[in-house]
Formats: structure tokens, sequence, C-alpha cells
């Protein structure tokens, strides 16, 4: 009876150490950008604590000024209390070690689309996390498996495809890598049903879905503009009443950042060689002249503070 009573408190000991191992109650996400932050505070929202490591004091600065003052802006909206906000900014702690990483139970990646610089932190994470950690890209375009072969966890790497801004749109892509296991996927579906958004599975193939899909749209409405056809308020204008858009085009790509756009751009054109993915002339200058959208003030449009349309 004795030897029974043990059995089943070990079977008990193994299921709670089962359950112990898939919450994720302490995220760190490595770079604090636009989409950074957004993935903080959208985690942040649902009950978990969350780091953001980033490589100096300056950027760390930014990164808290940004956030608060979108998220005041969602105030002005009526969109949240400031009650909300000082609760998700109580969770969210930034800073420029690593040493955090070992007590984390997930680490999501988000920073430039640069292929080596993502190569290049995943390998030292992998050396600082503890064996069960699973590491998440926020990649949009480039190969998860090629990122993974750095690693000695290729069965916890997996994609988050996060769209901006995270924190409203409910979508996320969860890409799978070659050696991605079934285990790691289960996982963090769960995780994205915590957080609010509805996972979409796909496998990995330069620009998933979201992306390489809207890409084209985006392109043809730059062509559209360089050949002078319509204005770039007038293009958006027939795109939001004629199909129902929320936004443009054009401003879409302004708020995602142009530098951005132009990065998925060359991917995809280099990675498929498809006409429709190379990037239009007008894209490239006004990321040459640092005219990168809602974040710089200016692109295809120009924005107040608040980020609405002034010309």
């Amino acid at each position: 009876m004795a030897e029974e009573k043990l059995k089943l408190e070990d079977l008990l000991g193994s299921v709670q150490r089962t359950e112990d191992y898939d919450r994720i109650d302490f995220v760190a996400i490595v770079g604090g950008g636009i989409m950074g932050q957004g993935i903080a505070q959208t985690i942040s929202a649902a009950g978990i604590d969350v780091v953001i490591i980033e490589k100096d004091e300056d950027r760390i600065e930014k990164s808290k000024e940004n956030l608060k003052a979108s998220m005041e802006r969602e105030i002005a909206r009526w969109a949240m209390t400031q009650s909300e906000m000082k609760s998700i900014l109580s969770r969210i702690k930034w800073t420029l070690d690593r040493n955090d990483i070992p007590e984390c139970d997930l680490v999501i990646e988000a920073v430039d689309e640069n292929y080596e610089l993502k190569r290049k932190i995943f390998k030292e994470l992998d050396e600082i996390a503890k064996p069960q950690t699973i590491f998440i890209s926020n990649t949009s375009t480039l190969s998860l498996t090629k990122i993974a072969e750095v690693t000695n966890r290729r069965d916890k790497i997996i994609g988050m495809h996060f769209l901006n801004p995270v924190p409203k749109v409910p979508l996320v892509e969860l890409v799978r890598a070659l050696e991605t296991s079934d285990k790691t996927v289960e996982i963090i579906k769960k995780f994205a049903a915590r957080i609010g958004k509805t996972p979409v599975e796909v496998y990995e193939y330069p620009g998933f879905v979201t992306t390489r899909a809207i890409v084209p749209l985006l392109n043809e409405a730059m062509h559209i503009l360089l050949e002078g056809i319509a204005s770039a308020k007038d293009i958006d204008t027939a795109m939001k009443l004629g199909y129902n858009f929320p936004m443009g085009p054009l401003e879409m790509a302004d708020t995602m950042g142009l530098d951005e756009v132009l990065a998925w751009m060359e991917t995809l054109w280099h990675s498929l060689g498809e006409p429709r993915y190379r990037p239009c002339p007008i894209l490239r200058k006004l990321v040459r002249e640092r005219k990168l959208g809602k974040k710089t003030g200016e692109g295809f449009f120009k924005y107040d503070s608040e980020g609405k349309i002034i010309s």
C-alpha cells in the first residue's frame, strides 16, 4: 500500500512538473523597438511579467518614452484607463543585462530583419537560457530553420509573426521551422490564446501568409503613385471606400515603417525572384531620405506627434 502511495505521489509530481514546464510566467523580449514595445504591452496586459533587453541606455529611454506615449494616446481616446496603463508598465522591466534570461520561460527576439544579427542573438541566448526555454523569432520573411541551426534546441525554435500595432491586431502567425516539435507548437498556441491572439499555423516559406499577401498590394499602390495616376491621399481613399479597408495601403506602409517594408520586399524579391516583390523606386527614395513613415513623422504622408495625417 505504501509502495502504491509512493508511485501515485511520483506520478502527481511528474504531472505538476509538466504543467510547470508548460506554464509561461516570465518572458524576455530582445529588442525594444515598435514591435518589441507592442509585444511587451500585449503580454503584460495578460498578467505576465516581461523584461525588454536593449543594447544601450538611449534605446531604453526611447523605448520607455514611446510605449508610454502610445498608451497615453489610447487613454486620450478612451480606449485605456490610467490604472490599466500603470498596471501594464509595472510588469515591464527594461535592462541591458542578459542575466535575466536564465529565469525566463520564453524568449522573443524582435530585432530588425537582419539574418546574421538574428543568428548571432540566438546563438548567444542558447548558451545562457535554461534548456527547456522556447525561443521565438518575430521574423516576417527569414528562414527560421537556418536561424535555429546555431542552437542546441532546434525543436524549441518557433516563429510568432505579430502584426503592427500588436495590441490591436488579434492575429499571430505561428511559424514552424523544419525541426519545431509538436509540443512546442502546442505550448505556444496556448500562450497565444492567453495573450488574446488567434494563432494561424503556417509552415516556413518566405513571407508566410500575411507579409507575402500584403507586399504586392503596397508595392502596386506605390507604383500607381509613381506613375502619377492619383495622389497618395486619393489612392488611399479609393482603397478604403472601395474595399472597406480600415486604412489605405500607403498609410499602412507608413505605419509599418518604410525601412521594414523595403526589407521585406528585398527579401521576397531575392528569395522568390518574382517581379511583384521588386521594390518600387519611390520606396527606396523615401528610405534613403530617412522618411520612414509615422515613426519619423514623414513618409508618403506627414504626421503629427499623435500619428495623425497632417498632409
